[in-house]
């Protein structure tokens, strides 16, 4: 140990590269490109930094080009389930005491790696396998992942030198330990970063992780878990364990080591989980940690004073960045009939101008959506306005999967605030308007409020600021990220902590401390320098 008192650097967030033409990132990039869609990899689990193949296989593809095939990963079965756990456990016991300050250094040095050496791979591998333009990869796989990084070791930090007041005559502490068994880390496929982030924020604060990727997006992951092992994690400490969640999530839980779960993805499957750690409860050795963040019908909410320009770049960048694939997508609004008739002409010209396609092109503002399953749900909605009677299309409701899942960006104006398409959760390039009366603005804000089962992200649009703090009361518990005269989308690290309530999660907020909190339990220590010697107290004397 060294008599040192260790401080980290204050953190800063990673800028934006702009892939100009002619520039080197893009040169980079797209030569990493080309070279990894050349190859066809295998992909196997990693245990205790063991790579194990078992055989039960699945295939990773291109989402715009899906006859293009990236990789074949192996599934978990229980075997390799229970093989995690162990290698898991002969782990902890030596990373849960590693000083804090080492620890930090292999998820500064993951920053760094990402930075610099790993920023083409991961960010190529995100545009091929999860079909996002190179801003989007770049924001996500590059930066937000950096920053979650640099942030959290030194949000770690801080929660470390949080100790009590002590009176003369004692030292009261506070120090803060791993929990006791390891925890389940299952991610989406949306974003590298959260993919990078859930298994990697438990274990910064001395957890051991078994980690569950998505089954679309296991070739990211992948090259993820490889920074993490050239970054210098020690084996064991993140278990690589894809697989059909079906088959993997029941054995995780059912483990009596199973300490706690992180969670980005479905309302319904957190709520499945959710149950069956209810029913197993007296297994466990501890109370597990339930942190999840699930599904979202964001809003972006209208008043008349609101600037058309505005509310058209909202809505578009909001709704249709990453073909409407982000948590945090726009997917329903309430506009003002006053503004209606600039505000439609204006988006249908917008869209218009509108180009979807293969993200190597990066003239394209969308790519495709993420496989087949979501191009079915997505269009099945898209099908079913097409039929209604309450609903038009102001743009699109087209699609094609003769070579990629390509759906159009598409607005459908609807003349029922509870229509199917402004409550359910969609997940794709679908946003549905509602006009409201002008005058019956306290009826809007009430539908908003009450419409959908969640509360993720929303916005309002408006330029009166006795109305901004009025629909930003009104709105309180709409969202769990608020924003005002912005689209609801792009947390920033460090800037914007991310989260909901209602049906969107535990808002235990990823890019902050108060996530981190959850991965650790407290442990008070008092010593009494002059101990008394006699058990009795001087209210006993009677005189």
């Amino acid at each position: 140990m060294s008599n040192a008192k260790f401080t980290l650097p204050l953190p800063v967030n990673e800028p934006v590269k702009s892939y100009k033409p002619g520039s080197p990132e893009k040169i980079q990039l797209k030569a990493k490109i080309q070279e990894m869609k050349s190859q066809q990899i295998e992909i196997p689990l990693i245990i205790g930094g063991q790579e194990i193949k078992t055989g039960n296989t699945g295939k990773i593809v291109i989402p715009h080009n899906h006859q293009h095939v990236l990789a074949t990963y192996h599934n978990a079965g229980e075997k390799e389930i229970q093989l995690a756990i162990e290698a898991s456990q002969e782990a902890r016991k030596k990373w849960a005491s590693m000083p804090w300050h080492e620890r930090a250094a292999i998820f500064k040095k993951m920053a760094e790696l990402l930075t610099g050496p790993w920023r083409a791979t991961l960010n190529a591998a995100t545009m091929l396998n999860q079909s996002k333009t190179v801003y989007q990869a770049e924001i996500d796989s590059a930066c937000e992942l950096i920053d979650f990084w640099n942030f959290n070791v030194k949000y770690m930090e801080e929660i470390y030198e949080q100790q009590p007041y002590s009176p003369k005559g004692y030292w009261n502490r506070l120090e803060q330990r791993a929990l006791e068994g390891f925890i389940f880390a299952v991610t989406p496929f949306n974003f590298t970063s959260i993919a990078g982030n859930l298994p990697t924020a438990p274990a910064m604060m001395g957890n051991v992780v078994l980690w569950k990727p998505a089954s679309s997006t296991v070739y990211s992951a992948y090259y993820l878990m490889k920074l993490f092992q050239a970054a210098g994690l020690p084996d064991g400490v993140i278990n690589f364990i894809p697989g059909s969640g079906s088959k993997v999530g029941p054995k995780v839980l059912e483990s009596p080591l199973f300490a706690g779960v992180h969670f980005t993805g479905s309302t319904g499957v957190f709520q499945g989980m959710w149950e069956t750690i209810g029913k197993n409860i007296a297994k466990y050795k501890t109370y597990p940690r339930i942190v999840g963040e699930t599904g979202g019908k964001d809003f972006v909410f209208v008043h008349n004073t609101a600037h058309v320009d505005e509310v058209v770049t909202g809505i578009v960048r909001g709704a249709f960045e990453y073909q409407g694939q982000k948590c945090s997508a726009a997917s329903r609004s309430y506009i003002p009939k006053s503004l209606w008739p600039q505000i439609s002409k204006k988006l249908k010209d917008t869209v218009a101008t509108i180009t979807l396609g293969d993200p190597e092109d990066f003239t394209h503002f969308m790519n495709a959506v993420i496989d087949r399953p979501a191009f079915n749900t997505i269009t099945s909605y898209i099908d079913y306005a097409q039929k209604s009677e309450e609903a038009e299309f102001l743009t699109g409701g087209t699609y094609d999967d003769s070579k990629g899942y390509f759906i159009n960006p598409t607005i459908i104006v609807t003349t029922n605030p509870h229509f199917k398409t402004m409550e359910e959760e969609i997940f794709g390039p679908v946003m549905t308007i509602y006009v409201y009366e002008d005058e019956k603005l306290d009826e809007a804000l009430e539908l908003c409020d009450t419409t959908s089962p969640y509360a993720l992200t929303g916005c309002v649009f408006c330029n009166d600021r006795y109305e901004i703090i009025n629909i930003t009361k009104r709105l309180e518990h709409a969202a769990g990220n608020f924003y005002i005269n912005d689209k609801p989308t792009a947390a920033v690290v460090g800037q914007q902590p991310f989260g909901g309530s209602r049906a969107s999660g535990t808002n235990d907020k990823a890019g902050s401390m108060i996530n981190l909190l959850r991965w650790v339990t407290p442990r008070t220590l008092k010593e009494t320098f002059d101990p008394p010697t006699d058990y009795r107290y001087p209210f006993q004397e009677e005189k």
